[in-house]
């Protein structure tokens, strides 16, 4: 017996260790799990001061008329003098804005400008005193499985937080044709995105906003995206400055090598397409061209989400002045001088015509080009109210008006100014010249009061 004693007792000493050991590594545990709920509340304190729920009256044009709808969204201030960053989607095309602060004051805020391109808008709160503000992290420093925040107002939901990993931070969304974002990639994150939240920030531990977020998947459960913060940064100074963002524009369509060649070795980017009127056809710059570099630059895109980065250095070549492309064509090098034009804007200044029922547009170089205009000169029909006045004139969607009663159309502003004085005077019967795909043709209009009666009336049952 006395010798088994031993035995028995290193026994129970393995396992007084064991039972030491595990009750230090639960301990452990429950102090890890502290900390880290500690850390994402010190976070979102230094965040959530600066947080700012967004309710914008926006007009919205929509089969030929003008509304008033009023929306949520969410945003952070950037500066103790009140800058705002948010999305474009939620404060464009806004006639006035309320926010609404994390001390719960309402105040008035200004559009300062928008970037449709990548989504970004700046807003300017109209305060005579200093205000908490985010710090900017930077999202190049970014990797999958970070801890991040997403805050915001989700479905109207004031200073709500919720916490996940950034799943991917290049995220390539060119498949969806509604994402509008030709030079960047997007933040994906499990951190749940709703409704209400764009515009928001995207949140490190370290209480840096990396991101702003701006989209979810549909369908799907706590799949969002978030535009990467060096990619606002650089468009929120854009417009603070010059209330706009400049870029150059070559009429370059660009596409992966994947699509051309599955050679891995194989340098630059494909040329898919090349813009009529544009400084690279007007230079012979052509379809099937490898573009191998800009001004020295390497340009090389094997995937699809390589190709953001080199429209972004397209774009932010200086306007106006002399860039050279060496391109590579049926196996030989050659390089290409051309001088860049200005981006346009997505879509022009769009207005209401009430009396005859229909909006319109300005021009943009996109849309010159597509209906292979002569010139600049012409406004589009953007919607038409059935049974209004334009419509009864077979006027629809996507004309383009040329002349007005013998005298060419410019711009939206001369038009609107030949259209008060028409209805202004009664005058019956007005003659448009009008574009319609490759066809142009005569367009009576008919502006009687017995016609405006009779559509009242019609209306009306």
């Amino acid at each position: 017996m006395q010798k088994e004693y031993p035995r028995y007792t290193a026994g129970i000493g393995h396992a007084l260790a064991l039972l030491i050991t595990l009750t230090l590594f639960t301990s452990g545990c429950t102090t890890l799990n502290g900390s880290n709920e500690t850390t994402v509340i010190r976070a979102k304190d230094k965040v959530a001061p600066a947080l700012v729920h967004i309710r914008p009256v926006k007009e919205i044009y929509s089969r030929g008329k003008r509304e008033e709808v009023l929306i949520i969204g969410s945003g952070f201030i950037i500066s103790p003098d009140g800058y705002i960053v948010t999305n474009e989607h939620v404060a464009g095309e806004s006639k006035q804005v309320r926010c609404v602060l994390s001390t719960k004051e309402e105040v008035e805020a200004t559009v300062v400008g928008v970037d449709p391109y990548t989504d970004i808008a700046v807003l300017k709160l109209n305060v005579d005193h200093p205000l908490p503000y985010v710090k900017l992290g930077s999202s190049a420093d970014l990797e999958a499985g970070q801890t991040v925040l997403a805050l915001g107002s989700p479905h109207g939901l004031t200073r709500s937080v919720s916490l996940g990993i950034v799943s991917v931070t290049d995220r390539n969304l060119e498949n969806q044709s509604r994402h509008v974002s030709p030079f960047n990639n997007w933040i994906q994150t499990d951190a749940a995105i709703n409704p209400g939240n764009s515009g928001g920030p995207l949140v490190n531990l370290h209480g840096e906003v990396v991101g702003v977020n701006a989209r979810m998947l549909s369908g799907a459960e706590n799949v969002g995206f978030a535009i990467p913060i060096d990619i606002a940064k650089q468009v929120a100074q854009a417009i603070i400055k010059d209330g706009r963002v400049r870029r150059s524009w070559l009429g370059l369509t660009l596409q992966e090598m994947l699509a051309r060649t599955d050679e891995p070795d194989q340098l630059g980017v494909v040329i898919a397409d090349v813009a009529p009127l544009s400084p690279a056809s007007e230079n012979d710059v052509r379809p099937g061209d490898i573009l191998l570099a800009v001004n020295g630059q390497p340009t090389n895109a094997r995937f699809q989400e390589d190709l953001p980065p080199i429209r972004k250095v397209i774009a932010d070549l200086p306007v106006g002045e002399t860039a050279t492309l060496t391109l590579l064509r049926a196996k030989k090098a050659l390089e290409v001088s051309l001088t860049t034009e200005e981006k346009s804007e997505l879509k022009g200044e769009e207005l209401e015509f009430t009396e005859w029922g229909f909006t319109a547009t300005d021009l943009t170089p996109q849309i010159i080009r597509r209906a292979q205009l002569n010139s600049k000169n012409g406004v589009l029909i953007s919607g038409a109210q059935v049974g209004g006045i334009a419509n009864n004139a077979g006027l629809t969607r996507g004309d383009i008006i040329l002349k007005i009663d013998e005298e060419d159309v410019i711009n939206l502003t001369q038009f609107r100014q030949h259209y008060n004085t028409l209805v202004d005077t009664q005058k019956k019967l007005t003659m448009l010249v009008v574009k319609r795909g490759a066809l142009t043709r005569f367009v009576l209009v008919q502006q009687e009061e017995e016609n405006n009666a009779a559509i009242e009336e019609g209306s009306q049952e």
